[in-house]
């Protein structure tokens, strides 16, 4: 927060000393800049660290301050000083040495390991289910583990290897004008290596060249060849047979059977074996079907961002001690939904959307929460170390109807940075916002009126849902806030007409315990995918993480009463005796003072004049996900029921894209939001699912069948929408 601040006022500093400022209604800073940095001064955000509470060792030996001071390096620019040799002839051919002095470790033959890994050695001894018994010949089963390990695996050939890297450098020069890589993020790679562990790559997938891109800059970097999983499914015997010597993966068919099936027994062995040393990849093979299109289009820049690495041994070991009781949604919200209680219980969700797979089903129920608990660290720390593209910005700024586009992109790029979050593009301003609009001309139109000033409109139908998904990569940035903002119109609703003047709302006095009951609801509804709160953060924590983040931003204020000490003077506060030192069998409320004076806390709206727009702002940021929310709700009494999954999904699908023509909600009309609230619906208790005929079937629970309680579930869910 320190640094937050301090850059905020060197911000400041700089320009009130350019001239001429102009006022932008989202935040104080000044006049616009005239060119985007990646970086405010010696505050660039370095992103992508692991957890603290988990993983503290990691957190603190595998990063170093003097790392930030690295810059970025461009991976597919290979020139003579990268080789060993000088010359002209070098000069022509240094893509091909620079490939030859590429280092490959020797594979080692990893059959013996593998048959003598314990799950191997439960099969073979028939301890395991499905397990060949005393009847089978160890050398049989032996001949059979060699056979399913080749259908997975083949020793890579250096020779391929570097034929391939050599052809890829070509390749990706053709595609791309550079691929960035952050030097700080790869010493951190370096480091966790220099360990002598086993290292694991886990990737989101943000573009379908990941699968041949990421394996390539590992090996430039000297990380070493990457095994990459591929579905054998899409891949031609040939191809297969070729990508298992360039180090690919291919599970076998009976490893993705049920556990309780007895055939496959010793293939899910040997996978599991294989399994623990490996990075992994899932290659996709739309690669190949892109390249026309990649081809033809103009070349760009790509960058790839690596997370600060932490040991899973210590994830392990520490990760257990923070779990703590946890309810389902339905027992969480419901009763608050259909009006029986007022109270949020004092305890976590427990909402759990990780796909249960056949590996997954084999392990037991507590290391299943560890695998789902790790997934969702992971999906975080993939989350903050993505950098904000320039498009993400703008549709923001389209979809919410700004006017002044230099000005505010300028400061929602500056908003980004002081928040954490790195930024993707850098260059002149009027030039940044030009490139951006010509990459959304087909969901914009660009009309010239007089002066020379140009009108962007965007084009109604898809071209507002596109512009929804590209905004949404932006809510990560300001989530904090967002759900602060939200909570408060919740609070409002039922005080303060929405569409009353500002002044009206800021009279309204808003108590510390309102507010942590109103975020925590919210919290609730929201699903955890898009909230991406790690598993060792408590619900209470992050409330008043919002709370700091409403204040910080200025949109509430401390209301104090004459002689009272001020909120923010904390230097003459003193610890009462009592709190110092309690016994350790005392269960008393010996600390009940401090909770009595925090919940006699009292807030207010700030009445400064960018404080209404940017409430606003703020509020829409949801309003995709709570209007979808809205719109499922109802959709209850009209759609067909019982269905399946897929099937309920696509009527409700259907229903947003009509609701969406005749209101111009075309921002909700998305297949991941329908997907998204029935999964939501289904944990409140909303939808039932049933075994069916033909498969799992969605059902209208009993309590939710009357048309009054889907109106309280609509009304619940409206509270937090912002006209």
């Amino acid at each position: 927060m320190n640094t937050m601040a301090e850059a905020r006022l060197q911000t400041q500093q700089r320009r009130s000393q350019d001239g001429q400022e102009n006022s932008l209604w989202s935040s104080g800073f000044g006049m616009k800049l005239e060119a985007v940095t990646p970086f405010l001064g010696k505050y660039r955000p370095f992103v992508g660290r692991c957890c603290q509470t988990c993983t503290p060792k990691s957190w603190e030996s595998l990063f170093h301050r003097s790392i930030m001071d690295l810059g970025f390096c461009n991976v597919i620019l290979v020139k003579e000083e990268n080789t060993r040799f000088r010359g002209w002839l070098v000069r022509r051919l240094c893509y091909f040495l620079w490939s030859l002095e590429q280092h490959i470790p020797p594979c080692q033959d990893a059959s013996q390991k593998i048959v003598e890994s314990t799950g191997v050695q439960n099969v073979i001894s028939g301890r395991a289910p499905g397990g060949a018994g005393e009847g089978q010949v160890p050398s049989h089963m032996k001949k059979e583990v060699q056979r399913i390990l080749g259908h997975i695996q083949a020793p890579p050939r250096p020779f391929l290897l570097r034929l391939f890297s050599w052809a890829l450098l070509r390749f990706l020069n053709c595609l791309f004008l550079n691929v960035q890589l952050y030097r700080g993020q790869m010493k951190m790679v370096h480091k966790a290596a220099q360990a002598g562990s086993p290292l694991v790559f886990l990737s989101t997938h943000k573009s379908v060249l990941d699968g041949i891109l990421l394996p390539f800059v590992l090996l430039s970097q000297g990380v070493g060849v990457l095994r990459v999983a591929w579905d054998p499914r899409t891949c031609s015997p040939i191809l297969r047979a070729l990508l298992k010597k360039l180090g690919g993966l291919f599970l076998p068919p009976e490893a993705s059977l049920s556990p309780d099936s007895p055939e496959g027994v010793l293939a899910r062995a040997v996978v599991h074996a294989v399994l623990a040393p490996l990075g992994l990849w899932t290659g996709v093979l739309a690669v190949l079907r892109s390249l026309r299109r990649w081809g033809c289009s103009r070349r760009v820049c790509v960058r790839v961002h690596l997370a600060q690495p932490f040991s899973l041994q210590e994830y392990i070991i520490n990760a257990r001690s923070c779990w703590g009781s946890r309810q389902t949604l339905e027992q969480l919200l419901q009763p608050i939904v259909l009006g029986q209680c007022t109270v949020v219980p004092d305890t976590e969700k427990e909402q759990e959307w990780t796909p249960v797979t056949g590996p997954l089903l084999a392990l037991r129920e507590e290391d299943q929460l560890l695998v789902r608990r790790l997934s969702w660290h992971v999906l975080n720390a993939s989350v903050a170390s993505s950098a904000v593209m320039s498009t993400a910005i703008m549709a923001t700024l389209l979809l919410f109807k700004h006017q002044e586009l230099l000005g505010e992109f300028s400061w929602l790029t500056e908003e980004t940075l002081l928040r954490g979050f790195d930024v993707g593009f850098s260059g002149q301003l009027r030039c940044l916002v030009q490139h951006t609009l010509s990459l959304l001309r087909p969901h914009v139109a660009l009309l010239r009126i007089q002066q020379g000033d140009l009108l962007v409109v965007p084009r109604p139908g898809p071209g507002l849902t596109s512009l929804a998904r590209l905004s949404a990569e932006l809510l990560p940035t300001f989530l904090s806030e967002a759900v602060g903002a939200c909570a408060v119109r919740g609070l409002l609703a039922g005080r303060v007409p929405p569409e009353g003047p500002w002044e009206l709302q800021g009279i309204e006095l808003l108590s510390q315990k309102e507010l942590y009951c109103q975020i925590l609801m919210l919290l609730h509804l929201l699903p955890q995918d898009l909230l991406l709160l790690q598993p060792c953060q408590s619900s209470y924590c992050y409330c008043q993480e919002v709370l700091d983040r409403l204040i910080q931003c200025g949109l509430l204020v401390a209301e104090e009463t004459p002689g009272s000490q001020p909120a923010c003077d904390t230097g003459r506060q003193r610890l009462s005796a009592k709190l110092l030192w309690t016994l350790s069998g005392d269960l008393s409320d010996s600390d009940s003072d401090g909770s009595e004076e925090a919940e006699c806390r009292r807030f207010r709206l700030s009445q400064q004049l960018r404080c209404p727009d940017f409430f606003l702002f703020l509020c829409r940021l949801l309003s995709p996900v709570l209007k979808a929310f809205a719109q499922a709700a109802v959709f209850l009494h009209q759609g067909q029921l019982p269905d399946t999954e897929s099937g309920y999904a696509e009527q409700l699908f259907q229903f947003l894209q009509a609701t969406a023509q005749e209101e111009g909600l075309f921002e909700c009309a998305d297949p991941n939001l329908a997907i998204s609230a029935i999964w939501t619906f289904r944990d409140l208790g909303v939808l039932q699912q049933m075994p069916g005929p033909t498969g799992p079937m969605l059902h209208l629970s009993p309590a939710f069948a009357s048309r009054d309680s889907q109106e309280r579930l609509e009304q619940f869910i409206r509270q937090f929408i912002c006209g």
